[in-house]
């Protein structure tokens, strides 16, 4: 019986995400959504309830991984390089970069970008009570390596870098990816620049 309940599940998560990259959260129905997934209304009550909640699950459900894999690789750099600020940087950039190579995280680098562009107090709520220690854990290891930001500006700057890394994550902007350079290569590229250019703006 658990196995036809995830697979419905992860059906109607999985036409959620593509619409709501396609169309945005307000723009998408739940008729919508059960169309694409093939499952009626009551199949989407049970599992999720409502639409907020469908919103909700949406983004946890690629979030949860994407946060544990940085905090382990924030520990890591923590440990073995104490005091340095890249790689601090890179336990924050590469594994959202590693998602959006990943051919399942295509739609929710969109589902991202429609967050940041629709003004959703629920969501941004959502996401802040649930993520937020993510955030706090990279500021306080920064800040460590960077003593003369106050609490203001260094909040400041990662939020400047969370815009840059959704850019890149969207993979729009001029830099495209040459041709003979494999995917997985240009992804590389994109971290290593965006480390750079990262740490020297928290440096300044």
């Amino acid at each position: 019986m658990a196995g036809p309940q995830f697979s419905t599940k992860d059906r109607i998560l999985g036409a959620a995400e593509e619409l709501f990259a396609q169309h945005g959260f307000s723009g998408t129905s739940l008729r919508q959504v059960t169309s694409r997934a093939d499952v009626n209304i009551a199949a989407v009550n049970y599992h999720f309830g409502s639409k907020e909640n469908l919103v909700n699950e949406v983004f946890r459900r690629r979030m949860d991984v994407m946060s544990g894999h940085r905090l382990e690789r924030l520990r890591l750099a923590l440990a073995e390089r104490s005091g340095e600020i890249e790689p601090i940087l890179a336990a924050f950039v590469e594994p959202a970069l590693d998602m959006a190579q990943d051919r399942h995280g295509g739609a929710f680098i969109r589902v991202i970008a429609r967050a940041y562009a629709e003004k959703n107090d629920g969501l941004r709520k959502f996401l802040s009570d649930q993520y937020g220690h993510v955030q706090r854990e990279f500021a306080r290891a920064l800040a460590g390596c960077l003593p003369q930001l106050s609490k203001e500006e260094l909040y400041w700057r990662l939020d400047f870098l969370g815009g840059a890394l959704t850019y890149a994550m969207a993979d729009f902007g001029l830099i495209k990816r040459p041709s003979g350079v494999g995917e997985a290569a240009h992804r590389q590229r994109a971290a290593q620049e965006l480390i750079r250019f990262a740490a020297a703006g928290f440096k300044a």
